[in-house]
């Protein structure tokens, strides 16, 4: 199951951008014992990486009852983190202080969903 992002994932990402702040949906399925080590990752970003490059935590939750899944859809966990570019997630995921831990989120997760989303603006 994926994890981590690809090279060519990374590169599609930044090619459709369409310019602006991004906010980043992650959904994330822990291995037992896992949460942990997310915890340690988490807290990493939240005290250095993510302020240095103007970015911010927007919501994190455990799963809860899915109301509408198929088995094997739900999730541990949700968090939305805005970046104010594209182009500032490619810079912090290339950060030697992301790169000191994010092992420890590849080792947390058996199965991930990050996804670029772009804000929806209702016709004038």
């Amino acid at each position: 199951m994926a994890v981590d992002p690809t090279g060519e994932s990374l590169k599609d990402y930044l090619a459709e951008d369409p310019g602006g702040p991004v906010v980043m949906l992650n959904l994330l399925r822990f291995k037992e014992g896992g949460q942990a080590d997310y915890a340690r990752y988490s807290r990493a970003l939240a005290e250095t990486v993510l302020p240095r490059y103007g970015s911010e935590v927007i919501y994190y939750g455990k799963g809860s009852t899915a109301l509408v899944a198929e088995d094997g859809q739900a999730w541990d966990a949700v968090l939305l983190v805005r970046y104010p570019s594209r182009e500032a997630f490619s810079q912090m995921v290339a950060d030697p202080d992301f790169q000191a831990v994010t092992h420890f989120r590849t080792q947390a997760l058996t199965e991930a969903v990050l996804q670029a989303t772009v804000p929806i603006v209702p016709a004038s």
